[in-house]
């Protein structure tokens, strides 16, 4: 009896605890939109179809909750019209960076609605994160003397803002307009810029704008994206009634179409440069299996489609006679046309399994009249895009170090290059040789745009360390420029066919895209002008952002760490802030690409600094630093990451050491997994598709052996079992005792659930605090909206868990379960 006694005593106590700990807020100030006078339908019965009676509150119906402010109101009595019903809105925000439950109050109009975020709402408040628009519709009488009382109590205190301006938040991520495209007509006088704007909830929408490339004034809106003939000054409309295919060219200026084409096969489409044929890249089944017990042929053959095969056609446009170029078991690619249109460049490519690269071509020129071939080299690996040089002499060539017996690689016969830097090779026709153009440049290069046929010279974008950049090559003097143009990331540019006009879309560090057109007015001069379409900044609206500022660090094998730190826009020097680390998934490091999932910008405005590295293994630093990603299983890798976040905390006394977070994805997921084997410096870790086991993960994945060909070169599991065994963080799960997060995406076919399924299988085995969360029907990417912002809450949530020892967010998202 005693017992139930102190038993009861302490709930009680407990209660009015809980109820101490709710603060009240009162809202005394509102943006006030309206009054606005409304008046009852005219009633000619007192029913409507339906046989209800008019009901008053339906008038409240007649303001949208997202109607602009037209006013402050601090008052006590509610704003009405003197001679007249009237409806008004009362606004405010709420910037909460911790998940926020209580309840709101609001007391005195007779007839109102509460919104929150657009979605009417009751009076409690389960609050994530964000930047929360409250609006109270009422229903004013005239000369209305209705008082307001709006309250929110909740378990923090609740900062409440009359205005727009807020922390970048999950929502300023996924929505807005964004600019996403920009293609330039041949002679480089106008661009078609494309955007894609979304509204919250996951719908969005295209828009295409005409765009004179000397003013940037806006010419027209277009109905969808265009292909730009390559020599008149005009697109292609490519258009299907019932099974007729037709290929129509349209004039940009008056929007007459001209038909070029019709009862086309299917395919992709390129016009060739003298505009006089098309090649047409079709597609045809190989053997098929029975469905129910069927051979894989290899590895790849487990791929949906992987049967098909692709082979090129010539469509004539004077005639109309269709004719098939390529005919092979193996699957052919265009890759160019001379500017004559005389000579294709085609590839042919298939598997070769038992040595390493494991996808080789052969590369040959094709007579267009004739198609009668000159093969330039067979089985050839470790190579990607091609183009003619202007005079159809030369072609440039893209490859890793390893290209062309590695005449383009810098280093020592023994040490293995890695297979995602990448190289620039010049490819004599007459002569069959070939030349590195860029091995001693250390920038890898991302895309070969094109070797201009204005100025002569090639055009490619580069990563350089963690920026990428825009360069020109003269291929006469092998001499490269980077070109002046604007951003930190330049991550889409097109370029003129017969003019010195680039278009391109940049980020900046802390902006999200712009689009600029670029003129190269004077070649000896080279001077150049960047005119910007589309100014990045105003895709932030609202939002507001912290800084950036780079912070290295030198290694103990002397090396120079780069990296970033992000820090929130209200940061104070005098507090200690939890820290989220970041790091390269893949072998790419981890650019200034703005619209990642993964957001430092987010992040700060939740309270937390931000630092992300590039340890070894990333490409763009260099070769020697891209191959220290091959053969070591993390190990160098990870090495790197926990040396410089020990420094970054020794000489940064705002960063608390005790609540330090790491998190990454694929590769990156791998190593946050193979970190919490090595150190104990984590308080909370989250793995997004991460590899658990090299050795299953080898032979899952539809790329697993291809992506191990980077990796792990030349290295498999009955031969290495150092690497691919003894550092899997699977094999040394009882080292784990960090809080771990496994995400995955449950129809990832690069990295399998059974990845993470086998980590959280020995995590719950040993005791550890773990958990797994799959994201239904969704690949390596989480794309689709409302998973990807519950996806994106999780892992917030996790860390408010165990770096803000509150974990009202995790448990609001995964309530506790008894079974």
């Amino acid at each position: 009896m005693k017992n139930m006694k102190q038993m009861m005593l302490f709930a009680m106590l407990l209660t009015v605890f809980s109820v101490q700990a709710q603060v009240k807020t009162e809202i005394s100030t509102f943006n006030l939109t309206g009054p606005y006078a409304v008046a009852a339908p005219l009633a000619l019965d007192t029913v409507d179809a339906q046989g209800k009676k008019f009901d008053e509150a339906s008038l409240l119906g007649a303001i949208a909750v997202t109607s602009p402010a037209t006013g402050k109101f601090d008052g006590q009595v509610i704003p009405s019209l003197a001679d007249s019903k009237s409806v008004g809105l009362l606004s405010f925000y709420v910037n909460n960076i911790d998940y926020l439950k209580g309840k709101i109050t609001v007391k005195g109009p007779k007839n109102y609605k509460l919104f929150i975020d657009g979605q009417e709402a009751g009076e409690e408040l389960k609050l994530a994160p964000e930047h929360h628009t409250f609006a109270i519709r009422y229903l004013a009488a005239a000369k209305d003397t209705d008082s307001i009382s709006v309250v929110i109590e909740a378990d923090k205190t609740v900062a409440y803002t009359l205005d727009k301006a807020h922390p970048y938040m999950a929502h300023d991520l996924f929505d807005g307009k964004r600019v996403r495209s920009v293609r330039l007509s041949a002679d480089g006088a106008y661009v078609v810029v494309g955007y894609q704007t979304t509204e919250r909830g996951g719908k969005d929408q295209r828009q295409y704008e005409l765009r004179d490339t000397r003013t940037g004034r806006l010419l027209s809106m277009l109905p969808a994206n265009v292909a730009w003939m390559p020599r008149s000054i005009a697109w292609t409309v490519d258009e299907k009634i019932g099974d007729n295919r037709s290929l129509y060219k349209v004039s940009p200026l008056t929007g007459e179409r001209t038909l070029l084409a019709s009862r086309l096969p299917e395919g992709g489409i390129t016009v060739s440069p003298t505009e006089d044929y098309l090649i047409i890249t079709a597609e045809e089944e190989g053997t098929k299996e029975d469905a129910d017990v069927f051979e894989v042929l290899e590895m790849d053959d487990r791929q949906p489609n992987w049967r098909k095969r692709n082979y090129l056609l010539k469509y004539d446009l004077a005639t109309g006679i269709c004719q098939r170029i390529t005919f092979s078991p193996r699957n052919t690619y265009l890759l160019d046309i001379t500017a004559d249109g005389k000579t294709l460049l085609v590839a042919s490519s298939y598997s070769r399994l038992a040595k390493r690269p494991t996808e080789v071509m052969d590369m040959m020129m094709v007579d267009v009249q004739t198609f009668k071939a000159d093969t330039l080299f067979a089985c050839e690996g470790f190579i990607g895009g091609d183009c003619f040089s202007p005079d159809g002499s030369q072609i440039i060539i893209t490859g890793t170090p390893e290209a062309f017996n590695r005449i383009g690689c810098q280093l020592s016969a023994d040490v293995t290059p890695s297979m995602t830097e990448n190289e620039l090779f010049l490819y004599d026709i007459a002569t069959r040789q070939v030349k590195a153009l860029t091995k001693d440049f250390d920038p890898s290069i991302s895309n070969l745009l094109a070797w201009s046929k204005a100025d002569g010279q090639v055009f490619f974008t580069a990563e350089d360390r963690d920026y990428v950049y825009l360069f020109s090559l003269n291929p006469k003097t092998g001499a490269i420029r980077k070109v002046a143009a604007n951003g930190d990331d330049i991550y889409r540019a097109d370029i003129a066919e017969h003019a010195s006009v680039i278009a391109y879309l940049s980020y900046n560090t802390l902006e999200p895209a712009s689009a600029y057109v670029l003129r190269n007015e004077e070649r000896g001069k080279r001077k150049e002008n960047s005119m910007r379409l589309f100014d990045g900044h105003e895709a932030l609206g609202d939002a507001e952002v912290g800084t950036c500022e780079d912070w290295n660090y030198t290694n103990s094998k002397g090396d120079t760490v780069y990296g970033r730190l992000y820090l929130p826009k209200d940061f104070d020097a005098s507090k200690q802030y939890p820290m989220i680390v970041y790091y390269y998934g893949g072998c790419s490091p981890v650019s200034r690409y703005f619209e990642s999932p993964y957001a430092p910008q987010y992040w700060n405005s939740l309270g937390y600094v931000a630092y992300i590295l590039q340890p070894s293994g990333a490409t763009g630093f260099g070769q020697e630093w891209a191959s220290r990603h091959v053969n070591t299983a993390g190990h160098g890798p990870a090495e790197d990451i926990i040396e410089g976040t020990k420094k970054i905390c020794e000489t940064h006394p705002f960063i608390n050491p005790k609540k330090i977070g790491c998190m990454g994805a694929s590769y990156g997921g791998f190593m946050t997994q193979y970190l919490q084997t090595q150190t104990d410096i984590f308080a909370a870790a989250v793995s997004h598709a991460g590899i658990a086991n090299h050795t299953s993960y080898w032979g899952e994945g539809y790329w697993g052996y291809n992506y191990s060909e980077v990796s792990m070169a030349n290295s498999y599991p009955w031969s290495h079992r150092q690497l691919y065994v003894d550092q899997s963080p699977l094999f040394n799960a009882d080292k784990i005792h960090t809080p771990l997060l496994l995400l995955h995406g449950n129809a990832d076919t690069n990295v399998p659930l059974i990845e993470s399924l086998q980590m959280f299988t020995a995590l719950k085995l040993l005791g550890r605090e773990v958990a797994l969360v799959e994201v239904e029907g969704e690949n390596h990417h989480i794309l689709e909206y409302t998973k990807k912002e519950k996806w994106l809450a999780t892992q917030m949530a996790w860390f408010q868990k165990w770096l803000k020892d509150d974990p009202t967010w995790w448990d609001a998202l995964y309530p506790k379960k008894k079974l």
